[in-house]
């Protein structure tokens, strides 16, 4: 699995949909911040603007436009300037529009040509799931275009999921709601190909040497990796190896390779009753006690109690 992929399924990335929209002019709405997810919107039809809390500018979201709010932000959607001040509360909104929660939100002023169809929606991961990747991502991302940059896959996949979404037809939001997924991958890998290639942590994975070291960890995570050993890995010496690795990704290799591996050992603890020295080993410790210290330093507690507490989560669900 690539290194993206690989990031994304242990962080068991997850799109949800909350509708379709028909927004006529006039029309604003005001989102509230939600802890933990990024939100998307993506403009199948029309165009509005988005301001996000914290952010100077709007951004101008254009039909075939896509923008994803990292870390849940709060932001105002609206038709044009003249609305943003008149921009009702997203509750209020569906109050008034009468929406049950299936089919397509509708509001607005009736008999205008002025419509603006937007699919919305978040992403988010599992609880404790983390990565410097995301981390160091903007406050969003806003991709102009999005299904003809894409390429033609997508653009045929983005008009599945406008079709889809709200029709309220057998299998159309399941339908759409995967195909969503797809979206957070597929911008996060356009972002990182231009403008975040030179932005720090996310130059470690545009940058083709430090990349091969990271995609190296990933593929065996339980191999005794040493400096020298990834240096040699990727044709570099040791010393350019460290400190190129330190420049563009803000951690030393160390850091990373046991990072990595406490995320590993995390969903291991979640989902397997594999005794704990056996997921020591699994991620390059001989010593139960040495992975025990490691986890409980990077968790804050031990294997054990950390098992048990989240299986005590899962089941007060």
């Amino acid at each position: 699995m690539d290194l993206l992929s690989d990031i994304l399924a242990h962080m068991r990335l997850r799109g949800t949909l909350y509708f379709r929209t028909s927004f006529t002019s006039p029309w604003g709405v005001k989102v509230p911040s939600f802890e933990d997810v990024s939100r998307f919107h993506y403009a199948h039809t029309g165009r509005c603007f988005v301001r996000i809390d914290g952010v100077r500018n709007p951004v101008r979201l254009e039909q075939g436009d896509l923008v994803i709010i990292m870390r849940g932000a709060a932001h105002t959607l609206y038709c044009d300037p003249t609305t943003e001040e008149q921009a009702l509360t997203l509750d209020r909104v569906i109050e008034e529009s009468g929406f049950s929660g299936s089919g397509t939100l509708v509001f607005g002023e009736l008999d205008t040509h002025h419509e603006t169809q937007l699919v919305c929606g978040h992403f988010s991961f599992e609880t404790n799931a983390n990565h410097p990747l995301m981390d160091a991502l903007p406050a969003y991302i806003h991709v102009a275009n999005y299904g003809e940059r894409s390429g033609t896959w997508m653009e045929h996949t983005l008009k599945v999921i406008g079709a889809e979404a709200g029709r309220n037809q057998l299998g159309s939001d399941l339908i759409a709601l995967k195909l969503s997924e797809i979206i957070y991958a597929q911008a996060l890998r356009d972002y990182l190909d231009s403008a975040g290639a030179k932005e720090p942590v996310l130059a470690g994975f545009a940058d083709r040497r430090i990349a091969g070291a990271l995609n190296a960890i990933h593929g065996d995570p339980g191999k005794p990796w040493s400096l020298e050993t990834l240096a040699r890995h990727v044709g570099m010496s040791r010393t350019s190896f460290a400190a190129k690795f330190s420049e563009t990704l803000s951690m030393t290799p160390h850091a990373y390779l046991t990072y990595w591996r406490m995320q590993i050992a995390r969903r291991a603890l979640e989902e397997t009753d594999e005794p704990n020295i056996e997921i020591a080993e699994m991620v390059g410790y001989q010593s139960e006690a040495a992975f025990g210290r490691v986890f409980k330093k990077t968790f804050g507690n031990a294997p054990a109690s950390y098992r048990r507490q989240s299986r005590d989560m899962v089941a007060a669900e």
